[in-house]
């Protein structure tokens, strides 16, 4: 199974403000439904709560510290490994890891794939990606795009495959934590 991390983030690593994304590109959400459509998604719960719902189309998986926590119509995991596993146990060939920030940390080191939009400008956001050694990354696909009456931003479509084998993998005795 390949781990993806999808992103947007701004010129400052920006990602967030306010539990919401600091800018409007239409086009982005586009990219993202068109990519994630029937695969796993895993966010962290603040990032799902900001969503507000699961997304159609596609299976939730939270990650939550909150051993009480449920998301109706979702997955729930207290460690990223439990959330990966549900994902691979369900037969997922490639899993969104989808936010926040430190769910993005901790995910990067497991990332094979990383689809980011890059905003071109300085948002104010306070959540931010964490920062990438890209000589571990080779760009594979890159689409430049102009703001206009539905994009506020300049923007840039990248894709990075890493070079050779993730820093880490999933352990082969841990069993997941889970809840419905």
């Amino acid at each position: 199974m390949i781990v993806a991390l999808i992103v947007a983030m701004d010129a400052r690593r920006g990602i967030g403000k306010d539990n919401r994304l600091p800018w409007r590109l239409s086009s982005d959400l586009g990219r993202f439904k068109q990519l994630t459509m029937g695969h796993h998604l895993i966010a962290g719960r603040r990032t799902f709560e900001s969503i507000g719902k699961p997304l159609p189309g596609r299976r939730m998986i939270v990650l939550t510290r909150k051993r009480d926590y449920t998301a109706q119509g979702s997955q729930v995991a207290h460690s990223l490994v439990a959330a990966l596993r549900l994902a691979q146990a369900a037969g997922e060939t490639e899993a969104f890891v989808i936010g926040g920030g430190e769910v993005f940390a901790a995910a990067l080191p497991y990332a094979q794939r990383i689809y980011l939009t890059l905003v071109h400008a300085n948002t104010g956001a306070e959540v931010f990606f964490p920062k990438i050694d890209y000589s571990y990354w080779q760009e594979v696909d890159r689409k430049e795009y102009r703001r206009d009456e539905r994009n506020e931003f300049d923007h840039t479509y990248l894709v990075f495959d890493r070079r050779g084998a993730p820093e880490k993998s999933l352990p082969a005795a841990e069993s997941p934590s889970l809840a419905a």
